[in-house]
């Protein structure tokens, strides 16, 4: 008994989505933090010459206004000037950021509209156990991971950066210009090798995530029984297994038409294929059968496979009411198919 208690089991697919449903995902902040600081950095190198020249430009009409009176048209004009400035620079650099967000979160749990979240918990008002939260080992042990994260961080920066001082006093003999351009060439170096290193962090930090997420919803073996008894109770449930199974006996039966010998059919209504094997069965078997739509089906099939499509109404409407699939077709419609298999089996020189 002690083992089916034990949590040892994955956990089933209902377990994962009632767990989705109360907004319970396995998120990693730092995966979802690396995408929008990855796209904010790309976004500002692509956008970095429109940024400076719109920048340039505001802080030159700035430059015009000195010593110049301020009125009221004055002060409306410098207004718009200042927001198209802000606007041009910041909006498409933010826009950006905020889409990496979503995309961020999203590829590590899928879309997700929830409300269950936001439905007030009285349980959370508990003060005590608010300070408990607060100076939990978890909190501590996430305080040291933080922190060790931010020195290797910044020791590799400050590598990368002793080394790129060690070049300036060649660099010192450079033009003004090709001071600035080994500046950018350098600046863009850091920034894309700490991203490197915080990016490997985010990955490490996504998979411990992800395995502490599921090993948190693992089952007992008592769970998993008691889940499936819900489930088999449930109306619901019990529908969309007969669906699933119903869907997977018509393709089974649809991959059988192609092996029959003849499609006998009402011609619009009815359509039942039947195969005849000697030495299996005594009797021919019906192998596919179906009405309308699927009497449609068994007849596309059937034409594009080459088996023989035969119309007979009485036969077909006699077959498709009486005889099962897979089952052999009775006595009393031996002669009726005994003579349809004969003169299918002429036309294609076999014997019956």
């Amino acid at each position: 008994m002690a083992d089916d208690q034990e949590k040892t089991e994955e956990p089933t697919p209902k377990k994962i989505e009632d767990a989705r449903k109360k907004g319970n995902v396995p998120k990693s902040q730092d995966a979802s933090g690396i995408v929008p600081l990855f796209v904010a950095i790309l976004i500002f190198l692509m956008l970095f010459k429109f940024i400076s020249t719109e920048l340039f430009e505001a802080t030159r009409y700035f430059f015009t206004l000195i010593g110049t009176e301020i009125d009221k048209s004055k002060a409306v004009e410098l207004a718009l000037v200042t927001a198209k400035a802000v606007f041009l620079c910041v909006l498409p650099v933010a826009g950006a950021v905020a889409i990496a967000g979503i995309i961020g979160n999203v590829a590590q749990f899928g879309f997700l509209f929830t409300t269950e979240p936001l439905v007030p918990d009285i349980s959370k008002l508990d003060i005590i156990k608010g300070m408990k939260n607060l100076f939990s080992l978890k909190k501590a042990v996430d305080g040291v991971k933080n922190t060790f994260k931010a020195f290797v961080v910044l020791g590799v920066g400050f590598v990368f950066f002793f080394m790129f001082i060690k070049e300036l006093p060649a660099v010192m003999l450079y033009g003004i210009g090709d001071q600035l351009r080994w500046l950018a060439d350098k600046s863009i170096i850091l920034a894309l090798v700490m991203l490197l290193v915080l990016a490997t962090f985010a990955l490490i930090d996504l998979i411990i995530t992800r395995k502490r997420y599921f090993d948190g919803l693992k089952m007992s073996k008592q769970e998993i029984k008691d889940e499936m008894k819900n489930m088999e109770g449930d109306p619901l449930i019990k529908a969309k297994i007969r669906q699933i199974q119903m869907e997977a006996s018509k393709k089974r039966m649809m991959a059988e038409v192609p092996n029959a010998d003849v499609v006998v059919t009402n011609p619009t209504h009815y359509a039942v294929a039947l195969k005849y094997e000697q030495e299996k069965h005594r009797a021919p078997v019906v192998t596919a059968k179906g009405a309308d739509k699927i009497a449609l089906q068994i007849k596309k099939i059937a034409r594009e496979s080459g088996v023989h499509i035969v119309e007979n109404p009485p036969l077909a409407r006699a077959l498709y009411a009486q005889v099962d699939i897979d089952k052999p077709i009775p006595e009393e419609l031996f002669a009726a198919v005994a003579e349809l298999l004969a003169y299918v089996y002429k036309m294609e020189n076999k014997k019956l």
